[in-house]
């Protein structure tokens, strides 16, 4: 782990077959949010500058207000 990295907050969830760890860390450069997907022992991982979460957060709320306006999911529904 490098020493200059410095995690302030994280938060781990799990949704159907995948987990997700989301990492609010801070370093030299400035403050992020680190979000990874763990399939299965296969992990992606996104990184979002602080500056930029608020813009983020209103995207997300957006795409679930979306979710709740398209009414309940198919029962076969996952994705892909």
């Amino acid at each position: 782990m490098d020493p200059s990295v410095r995690n302030i907050k994280s938060e781990k969830i799990d949704v159907e077959r995948k987990i997700f760890m989301f990492d609010l860390k801070e370093n030299d450069r400035g403050r992020f949010l680190r979000i990874t997907e763990d399939v299965r022992g296969r992990r992606d991982t996104i990184i979002i500058p602080a500056p930029g979460l608020e813009e983020f957060r209103r995207a997300l709320d957006s795409v679930i207000a979306a979710s709740r306006e398209a009414g309940p999911l198919p029962a076969s529904s996952f994705p892909v």
